[in-house]
């Protein structure tokens, strides 16, 4: 990896979580002191890094709102033992006065303190041309507020998967100060293999953001399969770093990458393109 002078390091890591809370936390635990050992400033895990399981009667076992459940702790341990930040990708919980489900991202800090919590806002809710079928807002409730959160890294906007699809919500974390966007995903092969790709870089374009998007990836416990594909896209629209999809997710159950997070590359995309001073006309009547 090369890395630009004083360009903290950033940590992508790729996981097949299970439906198994305990391992999937193994996992973590692995993962975060591989980054640490190699120097990396913070981690980001994939979406539903601690619990992937489509079978909603038998995941409500786990269920808890997140002042009950114990894995928000569990990852501020991990991240004050190895002295790293952390993006948790998402975990599902209970939301507050309600029998359903939010999406939640936290940042933790080196220190295990959490930073920022966010709530995925877009439901994915679609029927594929291969006959898959997603309500996600069956069970979940999506969220009503952008989050940023200032990190060893930069300002950092806060999404989840099916969000990507939404340019209006990056547009508005931009405004909000945003110098990178985590998008932790478990995205489905056939949507992977047509959009995956196209859409992180069109986000880092539109933007002028790094995007760091660390993804679930081949074929899970609750028998889903996942594309793969951690990615690192720059400010310019490069991918910087690409996790290829693997059969398994590697020996000690996970792949990761590093990536250095060059704020020079976002002032150079910026001052090229200055979309932001261009931006005069808000409003366009048809």
């Amino acid at each position: 990896m090369q890395r630009p002078p004083h360009a903290p390091v950033a940590a992508i890591v790729q996981m097949t979580s299970g439906i198994d809370p305990d391992a999937n936390l193994r996992v973590i635990d692995r993962a975060l002191a591989a980054a640490a050992a190699e120097g990396a400033a913070m981690a980001f895990f994939p979406e539903m890094s601690l619990l992937l399981d489509r079978d909603r009667q038998r995941s409500a076992t786990h269920m808890q709102l997140e002042a009950d459940s114990p894995w928000p702790a569990a990852l501020a341990d991990m991240a004050r033992r190895h002295h790293i930040w952390l993006h948790s990708g998402s975990m599902p919980l209970l939301a507050d006065g309600s029998e359903r489900r939010v999406n939640r991202s936290h940042v933790i800090d080196d220190k295990g303190e959490i930073r920022a919590r966010y709530d995925k806002i877009h439901m994915f809710d679609v029927t594929l041309p291969t006959g898959e079928n997603w309500t996600e807002s069956a069970a979940y409730a999506g969220g009503d507020a952008i989050v940023l959160v200032d990190t060893p890294l930069g300002r950092l906007g806060l999404s989840i998967c099916y969000d990507l699809r939404f340019p209006e919500l990056y547009r508005a974390l931009v405004d909000g100060g945003a110098e990178l966007i985590a998008i932790p995903a478990a995205f489905t092969v056939p949507t992977g293999e047509a959009h995956w790709h196209p859409l992180l870089r069109a986000r880092a374009i539109e933007t002028a953001c790094h995007v760091i998007a660390a993804a679930q990836a081949g074929t899970h416990a609750d028998g889903r399969a996942t594309f793969g594909h951690s990615l690192a896209v720059d400010p310019w629209g490069a991918v910087l770093m690409d996790v290829s999809l693997q059969k398994d997710a590697g020996a000690a159950g996970y792949d990761i990458g590093f990536v250095a997070i060059d704020a020079q590359a976002r002032k150079r995309a910026r001052d090229a393109i200055p979309i932001a001073r261009s931006r005069s006309v808000r409003n366009i009547e048809i």
